[in-house]
C-alpha cells in the first residue's frame, strides 16, 4: 500500500513540475508574442460577387427565366497602441434579380453598416469601451400587390437613411481574442431616422410617430463576435446584436443575427452562404429573415 502511495505521490509530483514547466513556458511565449504584436494599424478586407443565372427552354417542370447578382465588401481597419483599441467594420451588400414575366427587377439584398469600438484597457481581458452602430440601405424599397386585373403594381416604403439606426453608447468590452469579443452597454442612445414623408397615418413608421422624423429610444445593448474556422478553409463569422429600450416595452427585445460562412475553392473562388434573422417589433411584428447562396468571386484586399 506504501509504495503505491509512493508511486502516485511520484507520479503527481511529476505531473505537477511539467504543468509548471508548459505554464511558465506558455507565459513566456505569450510575452513574447504580446512584445511582438505591432502596433498601428492593420487593415483586411474581402470583395465577394456571387451570379445565378436561370434558363428554361420548352421545359415541361415549369421554369421562369432569370438573371441576379449580389456584390458585398467586408472591410476592417483596427488601430491598437499600448492599453488602447480601435476597430472599425465596414459591411455593404447589393443585390438584383430580374424574371423574364416580372415588370420590375427586385432587391435581393441591400445593406450599408457601419461599426466602431473604441477600448481602454481595464483588467485582464476587460476593456473600457465606447461603441457606435450606423445602419441604413443604399437604393429604394417597395412593397408589391396585384391590381383587379392581376397586373402587378409597386409602393414605395423605404429609401435611403428611412429607415437609418444610429446606437451608442459607453460600457464595458471582453476580448479574448480578434475572432471572439462581447460588447456590453447598459446605457446606449438609439435613433432611428426616416423621411418624415413615408411616415403612415395609422400606425408607427419604424417606430417613429406621424409627422416626425426622428425617434429617440435609451436602453441595454449587448453584442456578440465570434469567428471559427471549421475546417480547412472553410469559415464561419457570427454576430449577435441584442437591444432592450427602457422607455417603452423593454421586455420585447430586439434582435439581430447574422451569419458568413465562407468555403474556399482557391483563392477567387468561394461558396458563400449569408443567413440573417431580426426580430424588431417597431418595423415588422414577426422575425425577418434572408438568406443568400452562391458560387463567388473574392479578393483580398
Amino acid at each position: 500500500m506504501k509504495k503505491i502511495f509512493l508511486l502516485l505521490s511520484l507520479l503527481v509530483a511529476n505531473v505537477t513540475m511539467h504543468a509548471q514547466d508548459a505554464s511558465a513556458t506558455t507565459a513566456e511565449n505569450a510575452i513574447k508574442v504580446k512584445d511582438t504584436v505591432k502596433e498601428g494599424w492593420k487593415t483586411k478586407g474581402n470583395f465577394s460577387l456571387l451570379f445565378n443565372q436561370s434558363n428554361f427552354n420548352n421545359w415541361i417542370a415549369g421554369g421562369e427565366n432569370n438573371l441576379s447578382g449580389n456584390v458585398s465588401i467586408n472591410y476592417d481597419f483596427n488601430y491598437k497602441k499600448q492599453d488602447w483599441t480601435w476597430d472599425n467594420k465596414v459591411l455593404a451588400s447589393y443585390g438584383l434579380i430580374q424574371s423574364k414575366n416580372a415588370p420590375y427587377e427586385k432587391k435581393t439584398d441591400d445593406r450599408f453598416e457601419f461599426n466602431s469600438i473604441v477600448g481602454k484597457k481595464a483588467f485582464g481581458q476587460w476593456y473600457y469601451s465606447f461603441f457606435l452602430n450606423f445602419r441604413t440601405q443604399f437604393t429604394k424599397g417597395y412593397m408589391y400587390d396585384k391590381d383587379l386585373n392581376g397586373v402587378e403594381y409597386r409602393v414605395p416604403y423605404t429609401n435611403i437613411f428611412s429607415p437609418a439606426y444610429l446606437t451608442f453608447g459607453p460600457g464595458m468590452l471582453w476580448e479574448k481574442s480578434e475572432n471572439f469579443k462581447i460588447n456590453i452597454s447598459p446605457a446606449t442612445s438609439k435613433l432611428t431616422f426616416v423621411d418624415a414623408a413615408l411616415t403612415l397615418p395609422d400606425e408607427k413608421y419604424f417606430g417613429v410617430k406621424q409627422g416626425n422624423s426622428v425617434r429617440y429610444e435609451l436602453g441595454f445593448y449587448s453584442s456578440v463576435y465570434y469567428k471559427v474556422n471549421l475546417m480547412t478553409n472553410v469559415s464561419a463569422e457570427n454576430t449577435l446584436n441584442l437591444y432592450s429600450n427602457y422607455l417603452e416595452d423593454p421586455q420585447n427585445v430586439d434582435i439581430d443575427y447574422s451569419l458568413a460562412v465562407v468555403m474556399r475553392i482557391n483563392r477567387y473562388l468561394s461558396t458563400n452562404v449569408l443567413f440573417q434573422a431580426i426580430y424588431d417589433d417597431n418595423a415588422f411584428r414577426g422575425l425577418q429573415t434572408r438568406e443568400i447562396f452562391g458560387l463567388g468571386v473574392n479578393f483580398g484586399f
